[in-house]
């Protein structure tokens, strides 16, 4: 029998990073489809658009989707004209206008509004020499997609907007490598899988500091860890303990007394949360600031992940967590990702699936990266796969995100 929740209450809402050059996330496009089953939006246009507004501001919180950064939320011709974008705060809204919205002189004036306003515009699919040419005086981002714009024009596009003041950004970027040639012909932002389909590294020694972090993380791996282990490996490393009294003495958890001693802290937060806190700051450790993006990305996936692992209440479930942390390992270290669980303690179906082997912990981590980029369709396939219906799915996520900008509040406190 599926497991499910009530799908009136389900809240059909993903987001799809936007990268800077240096692999930081500086804004979210929000995604919508009008049901959690549904493979492509049939909602017209304009419903879509007014429903990820109401869904992402009022059931998500736009700022826990969004992490506090902006959002690009796709506006049709009636929600342009109708002002619905001025709905979100400024500083947080940047309003995207469709390919397919006819430019006349009704938009253009909206446009100008909306831009006097204080709104970021960007114009979405941009096709040099088309009516949305118009826009480009009252606009802030220009979206090329690099798949369907040949290379050679890629650098003449970057420079004209650059000289503009107008942020090129390359969509559809596929992989690093395209990213990458992106990045040197001028482009300023990327969105596309980028991280989430890294190119074949090459084995290079590890530096002594990262290779301390790799070490904790694969002691914080292993299952059944106790509450005295936990202790001993947070003790050792002194930067560690620093940041596990600061981060519970913080207001966040309002506690009257001051937590004074690590064995303490395990007592009143419980090893599971000492470990995914401690995970965290490895993880981050092990990027070395060169990978922002991926390890924001990993702890949506590790809260998804683990959430989908409760759900099925298989025998290898309680690994899902580290599933979706250790997912983007290879990017953060630049390694092969086989080369990287070497020596790691993990159960053989979560190790299998993160080397891309078949099997059901492989299929949660698949849709919840289908999920994160709008592939709504196989998204929902690999829910069916494991016995889960559709409608899971937007509260599994949204609960990823929220848990994620929680966690990441307070270890960045600490």
């Amino acid at each position: 029998m599926a497991i499910g929740l009530d799908p009136r209450q389900a809240v059909s809402v993903a987001r799809q990073p936007i990268f800077d050059r240096r692999g930081q996330i500086i804004a979210h496009e929000l995604l919508y489809r009008h049901a959690p089953e549904a493979t492509a939006c049939n909602d017209a246009g304009d419903l879509a658009g007014a429903r990820t507004l109401s869904d992402a501001v009022l059931a998500v919180g736009l700022d826990a989707l969004t992490c506090g950064l902006p959002a690009f939320i796709n506006l049709t011709r009636p929600l342009i004209l109708n002002g619905a974008g001025s709905l979100l705060p400024r500083e947080l809204a940047v309003l995207e206008i469709r390919e397919d919205v006819p430019i006349d002189a009704e938009v253009i004036e909206a446009c100008q509004r909306l831009h006097a306003e204080g709104y970021s515009l960007a114009l979405d699919d941009f096709t040099p020499g088309s009516d949305a040419e118009t826009l480009l005086p009252w606009v802030r981002y220009v979206k090329i997609d690099v798949l369907a714009t040949p290379a050679p024009q890629w650098r003449a596009l970057a420079a004209r907007f650059d000289q503009m003041k107008i942020h090129p950004l390359a969509e559809k970027v596929e992989t690093i490598e395209v990213a990458e040639r992106a990045r040197a012909a001028g482009f300023q932002f990327f969105q596309g899988y980028y991280y989430c389909r890294p190119t074949t590294f090459a084995t290079t020694p590890l530096p002594a500091r990262r290779l301390a972090y790799l070490q904790l993380l694969t002691a914080l791996s292993r299952e059944n860890l106790s509450l005295g282990e936990v202790e001993d490996l947070v003790k050792h490393d002194v930067s560690l303990s620093y940041r596990v009294l600061r981060a519970i003495n913080s207001a966040a958890f309002g506690i009257q007394r001051e937590v004074t001693s690590i064995r303490s802290a395990l007592v009143l937060l419980g090893v599971t949360q000492i470990r995914a806190w401690a995970s965290v700051w490895a993880l981050a450790g092990l990027s070395e600031g060169n990978s922002p993006g991926a390890v924001a990305t990993a702890l949506v996936r590790a809260r998804c992940c683990e959430r989908l692992g409760e759900l099925l209440s298989g025998p290898e479930s309680g690994g899902y967590f580290m599933l979706g942390l250790y997912s983007l390992l290879d990017v953060i270290l630049k390694r092969p990702m086989s080369h990287v669980l070497t020596e790691m303690p993990l159960p053989m179906p979560i190790r299998d699936a993160l080397v891309g082997g078949k099997n059901d912990a492989r299929t949660a981590l698949d849709l919840v990266v289908a999920y994160e980029q709008g592939e709504w369709a196989s998204a929902c396939a690999g829910a069916e796969r494991l016995g889960l219906r559709a409608d899971v799915l937007p509260d599994v996520y949204s609960d990823g995100v929220r848990w994620s900008r929680q966690l990441s509040q307070i270890t960045a406190a600490a």
